[in-house]
């Protein structure tokens, strides 16, 4: 008796992204598993070249860069029957005819939380130590700082603040557990004992914000979280206190953060911003107290493999009839990135 064919598949993104995507250890294992052609990206779906392999798809691999699945993307893939997503949030990606047609989507949105928790630590660390202050007054005096400037800092007992118990956030807080911190967190689907099996104390948003010496934002950017740190928030946070987003950048009201850190009241470690990039004349690129990244704290270089190593896991499930591990579904997309 021959054996199945394997379902086909289709990659739908930024080709730039593939190589680091899928290395050749992880491009042979998914060919292994479905039938795909490697040099064929799709990021137009009414491309002619393109037809016949969405017209014969069951499987899109979708990334960075990737087609938005309306229906005139699900008319071209009439076969479809799962979206595998090679990064995080589906949100942008997927339209509302492909929910009500029924096709499975899966995100490597967890694969993905683990750079971003990683770099928020770090700089939670760094932060506590006033390791960017110190940077910028050893370049301007070539000296040793005075013990009365240090006495104020470290990482005993400092208090940390967490927004959001998602992805990003619950893996943060596995990773602040070996710290001597005090980790306070703000989610209003965690209560008191979740937050406590998670290492942290649930407190009310207001709270959190003034009493940590450290916030840092892990909330999804939907309508309820939008510019939920406006002015009158961030004047909740004691002075000298560090605001970290590796969030969304619209979860913050940005002339009022950009107010706080001129005034040199409050420091930052802003990962996103909005607009993203900041504008050419913005202060934050110049100020002292803010550390600014262009958007890295997500899955970079050698790191995009994992993000691949999730799909092609997903693809060896429906290769075997097994359910999907990191399946979306349309009614979680109202509370989460």
């Amino acid at each position: 008796m021959p054996s199945p064919q394997p379902p086909r598949a289709v990659f739908a993104m930024d080709p730039v992204h593939l190589p680091l995507l899928f290395p050749p250890h992880l491009m042979t294992r998914l060919r292994r598993a479905v039938g795909i052609d490697p040099g064929l990206v799709v990021r137009d779906v009414t491309d002619p070249a393109a037809a016949d392999a969405l017209a014969a798809a069951e499987i899109l691999i979708t990334g960075w860069g990737g087609p938005h699945l309306d229906g005139d993307a699900l008319a071209a893939a009439p076969g479809l029957r799962a979206v595998l997503h090679a990064a995080g949030s589906v949100r942008s990606l997927v339209g509302d005819e492909l929910w009500r047609r029924g096709i499975a989507v899966s995100s490597a949105v967890t694969a993905n939380a683990l750079p971003v928790a990683e770099y928020t630590l770090a700089m939670i660390l760094l932060a506590g130590k006033d390791a960017f202050g110190h940077r910028e007054r050893f370049r301007a005096r070539h000296t040793h700082p005075a013990p009365e400037e240090t006495a104020a800092t470290g990482n005993v007992g400092r208090r940390v603040g967490v927004i959001g118990a998602s992805r990003v956030g619950r893996r943060l807080l596995e990773l602040l557990r070996p710290f001597d911190l005090t980790v306070l967190l703000y989610d209003p689907y965690v209560g008191a004992a979740e937050a406590a099996a998670l290492g942290a104390e649930s407190v009310p948003l207001d709270e959190l914000l003034g009493t940590s010496d450290i916030v840092t934002l892990h909330a999804p950017d939907i309508p309820a979280t939008h510019r939920m740190l406006d002015a009158g928030r961030l004047a909740l946070v004691r002075d000298g206190g560090v605001l970290i987003n590796t969030s969304r950048g619209a979860l913050v009201d940005s002339a009022a953060l950009t107010a706080e850190l001129v005034s040199g009241r409050l420091s930052a470690v802003l990962d996103v911003t909005d607009p993203e990039p900041p504008p050419a004349h913005s202060p934050l690129y110049d100020l002292p107290n803010v550390f600014l990244t262009p958007h890295i704290a997500g899955s970079l270089g050698n790191e995009l493999q994992r993000l691949g190593t999730v799909v092609v896991e997903e693809c060896e499930r429906l290769a075997t009839g097994r359910p999907l591990a990191h399946e979306v579904r349309a009614e979680d997309l109202g509370r989460v990135a």
